[in-house]
């Protein structure tokens, strides 16, 4: 079916219903004043929100729209009757910068921080007519300004404000250029993008149009002179010109105002403001390019300019309704964003620019009434209307608002779907552009298009499909599946489905391309399908990245494989993590590296479970690796895989892949589980190396243990199995089974085996020691042969605990004595030599037992002598006052009584208990002989100056509270 390139497709609903029209796009406001007014304006201006009104009295008011309130009235110098009414005012952009000017050819200089307007004597008897300013505002001066004269001059002047008296505000003043006929009506001075040695000069009179464009010159300082001679001197203008009228035209120059922040349009165009000349002709108005070169820049902007003529404004109608039969010409114009106002005949007219469509047309004067001005402030975006007693303020609202019906209509699509900004607006846009571009057989970028219109899904797909435009319907999927939200499910599963099986279809097709090609035609350049095939393997990936969550896996993966798609497939299971169908498709191409690389990345335990057994057949290093970078796993889930590992390969236990991780498990991760050190010691037990190291330092390093980690019954058998001797002594003497440790040694003829074990009980037990040792020393015996009995005896030196007299039972009855007699001599001096050293420890013993006895009588005879004058240490009283203890060694000396109390405060609770329990029994008339003894001996066990009681009592302050302190007084 065909799609023809028609409007009457857009849905049901017309143009206009998508339009919101709840506010007029214009309306135009009276402003009431604040204030009284006493005398009518005679100029007004507008710029950055600041309001500048002129009236005839010769009054300048300033005011402030954010705070209309606050106004700053100012006086010219001069009276209107010495000077003239105010003719014209002009402002920058800024609001920083004003010009005065008057009837009588007067002119003056306003800055926004003065409230006292300086005469510009270098521009006295100059009616300005136009002002165009520097682009590089706001400064602090005007810098280059260009004013346009009634004369047709056109000068360059630099203003610069100054607070000394005696200097001029006008730094230079230069006439750079002159119109042939009559007034500069207007003037523009713009700066190039990128350029800034560039500028684009306008000017304007009431029947020409003069364009300049070049570089300008920079004399020295700022303000040391002219810059613009330069251009005008070097460049030639573009002129436009209309026939000239008999008697006064209206003419005018205006340019668009800022663009509100940031408009829907392209980044260009917010450097390219629109221009509107008012001529006889009516107003010529268009874009005021800066993407040509300099030379061609005038030719180009009027080239593409459009003439309004007054004709295509409506007539003013009488008060009958009738038309009047004489049209005024426009008398004023100002240009919005996207329309131009005209005043004419009392009226205001706004005309879009893009299709000169009138959209507003309202009677704001009386018939008689007279405007003043039209005025914008270009930054505020901001247009009123005044007269010589009003202010009416022009309000726009949302003006861009029917711009995309506008290029809609001229087949603008990409600039109507900019300015579209509801929904139902967009999709009217991208409908008509769909259907436009079917017509022109453009199907990949009606694809994109359709797929962000309301169009019907079934009619879309039919269309591409009856046009075999597989490719376009694989554009208008991907693009439709993304408008659809995450609660439609069923629609994204349907159409990503659809989009596998296209893909796969369009690879196949790819493929049979490339081998058709390389079989018919030799040597044939395929690079151009491979290409293809490189990209749509691309876009395959990107979709099932971004869409993965939408593919239904079971369907997904029937699809792939229907059409035997591996590498897809591949792709499809790495993008949704699906590493069991990854591993195991590496694992069946024995590609082992791929396999790792992707179980690198994974954190399911199970999956290294499953995979580990043959990973450590055929790479167990690399898989190893692997291991130890996760410490989380179970090691006792991966022992089949180890196991199976250990039963395949003999390679040395350095080199076995199965010990290292398990030593890995035990050492770093610090494993407690016996199934892990179990499966360890067989590993080194069946390993069939002959040296035992390995496996003697594991159960060496077990042996620190209070209780070792693996199974002792399990390590036992699996060594005598395995024929591990030493380590089965080892597992014998970790159990403290020592005779069956020396036992099993002798039985394997290992004498230096069970030679260590028997020296194993040191001083704990020295009896089973002995019998160890002569265990071993059976054995020695049983293997040395009549000519070897000394070598055997000299071998049992090793241990201190036997003796001659043992042996002698265990040699053969054949041996002759000849054969001890060395051996029996030495053990016979020894005892000798033992007894005599018992002999003189007995003699010494003796001797100090009488030295004892006679200390002891001499105890009986000690005596202390006590003089009369003789103090108790604690009470300071005299001693032979009561019953006292003198100490002989130190003559310290105390009452009992005192002594007993200083006993008691430094003893311990149980000395103390025991003093008290004998004074409470001696006073009931006890044992009063032995008790009191016994209670003299605790008292006066030491002295309380010299001895332990001293010492316990280090911590005490020398003056205690009972003291006085002043006697301590320095």
């Amino acid at each position: 079916m065909a799609l023809e390139p028609t409007l009457d497709r857009i849905p049901s609903r017309s143009l206009e219903d998508l339009t919101d029209s709840s506010l007029p796009i214009f309306k135009v406001e009276k402003v009431q004043l604040q204030f009284s007014i006493s005398s009518d304006f005679v100029a007004a201006q507008v710029a950055n929100n600041v309001l500048i009104l002129a009236l005839s009295t010769g009054r300048i008011l300033r005011i402030d729209l954010d705070s209309p309130g606050d106004i700053d009235d100012i006086d010219l110098p001069k009276k209107p009757h010495e000077v003239g009414l105010i003719r014209y005012m002009f402002l920058d952009p800024s609001a920083s910068h004003l010009i005065v000017t008057t009837t009588s050819g007067e002119n003056y200089y306003l800055h926004t921080q003065s409230r006292q307007p300086k005469a510009l004597t270098r521009l006295k008897g100059v009616r300005i007519e136009s002002v165009a300013w520097n682009p590089s505002l706001p400064t602090a001066s005007t810098r280059e300004v260009l004013l346009g004269a009634s004369d047709g001059n056109v000068y360059e002047v630099f203003i610069e404000p100054s607070n000394e008296f005696y200097r001029r505000e006008d730094k230079y003043l230069k006439a750079v250029y002159r119109v042939p006929d009559g007034p500069v009506t207007g003037l523009r001075v713009d700066g190039i993008p990128d350029r800034p040695d560039v500028r684009r000069i306008i000017i304007a009179t009431a029947t020409r149009l003069f364009h300049f464009a070049g570089r300008i010159g920079r004399t020295g300082a700022e303000g040391s002179g002219s810059v613009f001679t330069k251009l005008f001197e070097t460049e030639s203008p573009t002129v436009h010109e209309v026939a000239a009228k008999s008697g006064p035209v209206p003419s005018s120059l205006n340019v668009s105002p800022d663009p509100p922040k940031k408009s829907a349009a392209d980044e260009d165009d917010q450097n390219e403001r629109a221009y509107a000349w008012l001529s006889a002709q009516g107003v010529l108005y268009g874009q005021l390019r800066t993407n040509s070169a300099p030379s061609s820049l005038g030719s180009t902007i009027f080239n593409n300019s459009k003439m309004l003529p007054r004709s295509k404004i409506p007539a003013s109608e009488s008060a009958s309704g009738r038309r009047r039969p004489t049209q005024d010409p426009i008398s004023s114009i100002m240009l919005t964003q996207w329309h131009v106002l005209c005043f004419l005949e009392g009226r205001i007219v706004a005309v879009q620019r893009l299709d000169e469509k009138v959209v507003y047309d309202q009677v704001v004067l009386e018939p008689g009434g007279t405007m003043l001005c039209l005025l914008s402030d270009q930054k505020e975006n901001t247009f009123w209307l005044l007269t010589t007693r009003e202010i009416f303020e022009i309000v726009v609202t949302d003006e861009d608002r029917e711009v995309w019906k506008t290029m809609l209509a001229a087949q603008k699509f990409d600039q109507a779907l900019q300015y579209a900004r509801t929904s139902a607006q967009k999709d009217a846009v991208a409908t008509a552009s769909g259907d436009f571009l079917i017509g022109k057989k453009r199907y990949l970028d009606a694809a994109a298009v359709y797929g962000k219109s309301s169009r019907s899904f079934e009619q879309v797909a039919l269309t591409f499909i009856d046009h075999g435009e597989q490719d376009a319907l694989r554009k208008y999927l991907l693009t439709k599946i993304s408008t659809y939200k995450r609660s439609s499910v069923m629609q994204r599963i349907m159409i990503a489905s659809w989009l596998v099986e296209i893909f796969m279809s369009k690879l196949n097709s790819l493929d049979d391309t490339i081998t058709t090609k390389a079989q018919l035609i030799e040597g044939t350049n395929t690079a151009e399908t491979k290409d293809e095939l490189g990209g749509i393997r691309r876009e395959f990936e990107d979709f099932v990245n971004r869409y993965k969550a939408d593919l239904d896996r079971k369907t997904t993966y029937d699809l792939i494989n229907s059409h035997g798609r591996e590498q897809e497939l591949l792709t499809y299971a790495t993008t949704i993590n699906d590493s069991d169908f990854v591993i195991a498709y590496w694992i069946q191409r024995e590609r082992w590296q791929e396999a790792l690389d992707v179980l690198k990345q994974q954190n399911d335990p199970d999956i290294f479970y499953r995979y580990s057994s043959v990973l450590m057949t055929h790479v167990a290093t690399a898989l190893v690796d692997i291991l130890m970078r996760h410490p989380d796993l179970n090691p006792r889930k991966l022992i089949p895989a180890l196991l199976n590992y250990n039963a395949d390969n003999t390679v040395p236990l350095a080199k076995n892949q199965a010990a290292r991780y398990l030593n890995f498990c035990i050492n770093q991760l610090q494993s407690t589980d016996s199934a892990i050190h179990n499966t360890l010691i067989s590993i080194y037990a069946s390993n069939p190396a002959p040296s035992e190291s390995a496996l003697m330092s594991y159960l060496s390093t077990q042996s620190l243990n209070a209780k070792p980690l693996y199974d002792t019954d399990f390590a036992f058998r699996l060594c005598i199995q395995h024929a591990r001797v030493q380590s089965a002594v080892h597992i014998y003497s970790s159990m403290g089974e020592y005779s069956s440790a020396v036992d099993l040694a002798l039985k394997h003829d290992e004498i230096d085996l069970a030679s260590s074990v028997a020296d194993r009980p040191t001083d704990t037990d020295p009896a089973l020691r002995k019998k160890l040792w002569l265990a071993v020393a059976r054995k020695v015996i049983s293997q040395q042969s009549v000519g070897s009995i000394k070598t055997a005896l000299d071998f049992m030196k090793r241990c201190d605990l036997l003796r001659i007299e043992d042996l002698i039972p265990l040699f053969p009855e054949f041996v002759v004595i000849d054969d001890f007699k060395e051996e029996i001599c030495s053990a016979l001096e020894s005892y000798s030599r033992s007894i005599s050293a018992l002999d003189s420890e007995m003699d010494a013993s003796a001797a100090t037992a009488e030295s004892i006895k006679e200390d002891i009588k001499a105890l009986n005879n000690r005596y202390a002598i006590v003089e009369p004058g003789e103090r108790c240490r604690v009470c300071e009283l005299p001693l032979l006052s009561r019953q006292f203890f003198v100490f002989p060694s130190c003559q310290h000396g105390f009452h009992s009584d005192c002594l007993g109390r200083k006993v008691l405060e430094g003893s311990s609770l149980t000395i103390r208990g025991r003093i008290r329990e004998l004074q409470a029994s001696i006073a009931r008339g006890g044992r009063r002989e032995r008790e009191a003894r016994e209670l003299d001996g605790l008292v006066a066990q030491q002295c309380i100056l010299c001895g332990d009681y001293a010492i316990k009592m280090i911590d005490e302050p020398f003056v205690s509270e009972a003291d006085d302190h002043n006697e301590w007084a320095l």
